[in-house]
């Protein structure tokens, strides 16, 4: 476990006690409201030899550089997920090595488990007795399942027309689920519970938002740790990432850094943000520290990165990295997913296909060069939003009862061959 000695702002560095996880930098408000991040003790960085082959797996496998030990962890097998190379798909834009972090594979199957993981750890170790969450579907499930494995009560504030697949789950957990008319009041509501009652946040609740909870923002650092070491600690050349606020954004970089000091890596990747209205691509072409609110003028399908407005976490981390920031649409977004799952056999959520397509302009445009090294991060399961995939499919053929015209049909559509077997045993 590593000893958390406060929080620090993530842009001018003020520091702050440990327990302010639930405000923002006084001092930055003015110019550009900015989470804060945990701050630990300097020792905890001295270099020192890279996880041992019997250390454990999965998230936890790091877990001295983590704020909570692994026995006061709240956990359901998170992390560890596998790193898929592209072989099939990487060959439509010219990249030999580019690469998939399967978050799929978590217990929610998100990413989101990875923050909720500490974020819920964290507040059992503080004696908190409730967890909220603002959440149109992946944050709010991690939150709900890993507050029922605590043993603590979990209330979601969502909105109207949020996925039900994702709504199902969440109240599958024993969550209460409290859906709002309007979008903002969710954050309301939320800020008035955790400021009147003292619940837990694992998600953000006050706007403009600076991010979700620093604690929770940690499980993301293992994201990192997990790419390097199956890429035999070699850094990749770009991460890229479907982006909302930027908590991943900034857990993995912190991740590398980590590495950085720790002596296990000798560089920083470039790191790109993926996102639906263009605040933080915005935001770096004007030059300064605020991100303005984008016109949202027409409805993203990938709800969960649908925010008008990024955070500054996420414009320092792509301006620091020397990455990039790109808008993507619908179209890129719902084409790639089906490229992805037919190509690699991997079915993700429409806003993890933001990432897949920000790397095929980027590679087209020359930016990544065809031998560097990319990871895309794969958010979350196509499952959890299944009709928005549904919609862009075409009906099912229905076939007669009777079997000679039911096999006259599926040839006549060219699902069966119109030849015989042939004497090798194979089609014609």
């Amino acid at each position: 476990m590593a000893q958390v000695r406060g929080l620090q702002c993530v842009r001018c560095g003020a520091s702050y006690p440990a327990d302010h996880y639930a405000r923002d930098c006084p001092a930055c408000r003015p110019v550009a409201r900015s989470n804060l991040m945990l701050a630990y003790d300097p020792a905890m960085l001295a270099p020192r030899p890279r996880p041992a082959a019997d250390a454990g797996s999965g998230l936890w496998r790091y877990g001295d550089l983590l704020p909570v030990s692994a026995a006061e962890a709240v956990s359901l097998g998170e992390g560890g997920s596998p790193l898929h190379r592209f072989d099939r798909a990487g060959g439509l834009v010219g990249l030999a090595n580019w690469l998939g972090k399967d978050e799929t594979r978590n217990p929610t199957w998100s990413f989101k488990d990875r923050l909720a993981c500490l974020a819920v750890s964290s507040a059992k170790r503080m004696g908190a007795r409730v967890i909220v969450s603002s959440s149109s579907g992946n944050a709010g499930a991690a939150a709900a399942a890993y507050a029922a494995k605590a043993g603590l009560r979990c209330v979601i504030f969502t909105f109207k027309g949020t996925s039900g697949p994702m709504l199902t789950q969440m109240r599958a957990y024993g969550a209460t689920v409290v859906a709002c008319e309007n979008k903002d009041d969710r954050w309301k509501l939320m800020e008035h519970a955790v400021r009147h009652y003292g619940w837990f946040p694992t998600s953000p609740f006050f706007g403009p938002v600076v991010g979700s909870n620093p604690y929770g923002i940690e499980g993301y650092k293992t994201l990192a740790y997990e790419i390097a070491e199956q890429l035999q600690w070699m850094v990749p050349d770009w991460c890229v990432l479907p982006v909302c606020y930027g908590d991943a954004l900034l857990g993995m970089w912190r991740g590398f850094e980590d590495m950085m000091a720790l002596g296990w890596t000798d560089r920083m990747p470039r790191m790109v943000a993926a996102e639906t209205y263009g605040s933080i691509g915005a935001a770096l072409a004007e030059g300064g520290d605020a991100l303005p609110d984008m016109r949202k003028n027409y409805e993203t399908v990938a709800v969960s990165i649908g925010a008008t407005r990024g955070t500054y976490q996420a414009l320092d981390i792509v301006r620091r990295s020397g990455g990039t920031a790109l808008t993507v649409g619908n179209a890129e977004m719902m084409r790639w997913q089906q490229i992805l799952a037919e190509q690699e056999g991997l079915f993700v959520e429409p806003a993890s296909a933001a990432s897949l397509a920000a790397v095929e302009r980027l590679a087209l445009d020359g930016r990544i060069a065809p031998s560097q090294t990319v990871v895309s991060l794969l958010t979350a399961s196509g499952l959890k939003d299944p009709a928005t995939t549904a919609a862009q499919q075409q009906d099912l053929l229905p076939v007669p009862a009777n079997f000679e015209a039911a096999v006259a049909l599926l040839t006549a559509s060219k699902i069966f061959p119109d030849q015989p077997r042939t004497a090798q045993g194979t089609c014609a």
